[in-house]
């Protein structure tokens, strides 16, 4: 009796091993890993339904991805492109009050850290790159990230695309020199290999108790001069030490935080929790990230089951005698994304219901000393 699995099974093995990279592709893709979330479960229905079908004129991965490319492409056709506050409107004035909150639907959304990714595929996933691909046109995205992330070559993507390779050679040379209009010198993971891991910690571990204590001016000392901070779902954003400190005192300092950490977009964060008078306890507030991408901004989506704020007690020395609610976790508001400023200055921001913040930027942080 022949044991050995059939063709079908192989490769519905390998369609279930490819299920990770294929959402990390429609989420770079789309900018919302809700988004990617929709766009990997019709992949996959189409993938399951044409297994039968597929005749292995290419390999089962560029066929795949073929699919996941025209889900993406139809996604991005049916809805404008994900973008941050500083490319939606001016900077604001932190003293005009409260504005009117914008669909989420409008801005780039965090990932979910994959702890066992290598170096390049975190780097592919900074927020800085995600949200500098949602400028591009939804060809150059999938040419840029199809041929420059996944190592697909020319004439793989001139198939996936219908089109030909010398098309595809100058898509990507266009796609190249709009990315690197908007992406800083240097990508968050050298930023953070530069660092260390000991100035790292110290860095996060000061930006904790800065908020923790109600410390502007310590916060601000981490800070340059030119420091964007920003706010989805609100579309106001600050710069510079002025604006953000009007800022802090008006809305972050008058909450009470504890921390505990976590890790998004392949970098260290904070999971943030708002003390609540009515329930006696921290409840989940935000997730807190940072990159070296020269903006981060703090908003209020809502993070998938796999990018929850860690249901665990805040470390003891943030606040020992309290406790943490353990509500699900999985609807609590988080958020963050990535730009350059103008300078390449390190940017924070702070969400309605959350509070994200930037980590460790040597751009905008002045350092751990």
């Amino acid at each position: 009796m022949n044991s050995a699995p059939s063709d079908r099974s192989i490769r519905e093995s390998e369609l279930v091993a490819r299920r990770d990279e294929l959402h990390a592709y429609c989420y770079r893709m789309l900018g919302s890993v809700h988004d990617a979330d929709d766009a990997l479960q019709e992949v996959m229905l189409r993938a399951w339904r044409g297994l039968d079908a597929f005749q292995g004129r290419s390999s089962l991965r560029s066929w795949l991805y073929r699919i996941a490319t025209n889900v993406c492409l139809d996604a991005i056709a049916a809805r404008p492109k994900r973008v941050l506050p500083v490319d939606y409107g001016a900077v604001a004035d932190p003293h005009d009050g409260a504005v009117v909150p914008l669909a989420e639907t409008t801005w780039v959304e965090p990932y979910p850290d994959l702890p066992e990714a290598g170096y390049e595929l975190r780097e592919s996933v900074e927020l800085a790159f995600v949200a500098a691909l949602q400028h591009l046109s939804a060809n150059q995205r999938a040419v840029l990230i199809l041929r420059e992330v996944l190592d697909f070559s020319a004439r793989e993507v001139a198939e996936t695309l219908d089109t030909t390779t010398a098309a595809i050679n100058s898509t990507l040379q266009r796609a190249r020199k709009l990315i690197e209009e908007r992406l800083p010198e240097e990508s968050q993971q050298a930023t953070l290999r530069a660092l260390g891991d000991e100035e790292l910690r110290a860095l996060v571990r000061r930006y904790a108790e800065a908020l923790e204590q109600g410390d502007v001016d310590a916060l601000l000392a981490m800070l340059t001069e030119d420091a964007t901070w920003s706010m989805p779902p609100e579309p106001t954003w600050y710069r510079g030490h002025e604006q953000i400190a009007a800022f802090l005192h008006e809305g972050p300092m008058r909450v009470r935080w504890s921390h505990a950490p976590t890790r998004a977009n392949g970098q260290p964060a904070l999971g943030c929790y708002a003390w609540d008078e009515d329930k006696a306890s921290f409840v989940p507030r935000v997730l807190d990230g940072a990159h070296a991408a020269g903006l981060a901004d703090r908003r209020g989506h809502g993070l998938p089951q796999s990018g929850t704020l860690p249901r665990v007690r805040p470390p003891a020395d943030a606040v020992s005698r309290d406790r943490v609610a353990e509500s699900d976790l999985e609807y609590s508001a988080a958020g963050a994304a990535a730009h350059r400023g103008s300078r390449g200055s390190l940017a924070i921001s702070a969400g309605r219901s959350a509070v994200l913040p930037s980590i460790p930027d040597n751009l905008g942080f002045k350092g751990a000393s």
